[in-house]
């Protein structure tokens, strides 16, 4: 039976490779230690139009930035889900999460009610503007998408971290890693 299932995992693995390699054509994040670009992007919080600075952000702490490419895909909507369940835990380390997409962007305000629980903010990003900043776009079917990766951005605008996979799971554990790390060397009193 194991064996069976090291097929399966095998075989979907390589399908996923050369899916990746003819359906996607993504580029390089930037780097852990580059200067985070700025950016002020629309967005949506439970369903509130609101208007997402970095730097205002990073005034308050760390920002875990993560791209995804469309907003109610399954990737997408289960690592949505997975960052609104660790939200109260990177919140006590002082540290903002946002979402940004530049896939159904029309539709971030009910993604930010319905897939990321009203837990945190969601950004559209037309034409994948911001995620070009970032390095982190790919083409599918003719269209600029924002790649999934997350960055956790220091509040000098430093990037702790730059994680680009486009399965979901190991993405908020990557991120509360990079968090609890910079938390334990710069403790804040609440």
């Amino acid at each position: 039976m194991k064996s069976f299932k090291t097929l399966v995992c095998t075989l979907s693995i390589t399908a996923a490779l050369g899916l990746s390699a003819t359906a996607f054509n993504a580029s390089a994040a930037l780097p852990v230690g580059a200067k985070a670009p700025n950016f002020e992007l629309q967005g949506a919080l439970a369903g509130k139009p609101l208007t997402f600075s970095l730097q205002k952000a990073l005034q308050k702490g760390p920002v875990v930035l993560y791209f995804f490419p469309a907003a109610f895909s399954a990737g997408c909507t289960i690592e949505a889900h997975d960052f609104a369940e660790a939200t109260d835990n990177f919140t006590k380390m002082h540290a903002t999460v946002i979402g940004v997409t530049a896939g159904n962007t029309d539709q971030v305000s009910d993604f930010s009610k319905l897939e990321c629980r009203d837990k945190f903010a969601v950004a559209a990003d037309p034409g994948a503007k911001v995620a070009a900043q970032y390095q982190t776009t790919m083409q599918m079917k003719g269209k600029t998408l924002s790649d999934r990766t997350s960055y956790v951005i220091a509040p000098n605008g430093d990037i702790l971290l730059s994680y680009t996979d486009r399965n979901p799971d190991t993405h908020i554990e990557k991120a509360l890693a990079a968090v609890k790390q910079y938390d334990a060397a710069h403790p804040q009193t609440n």
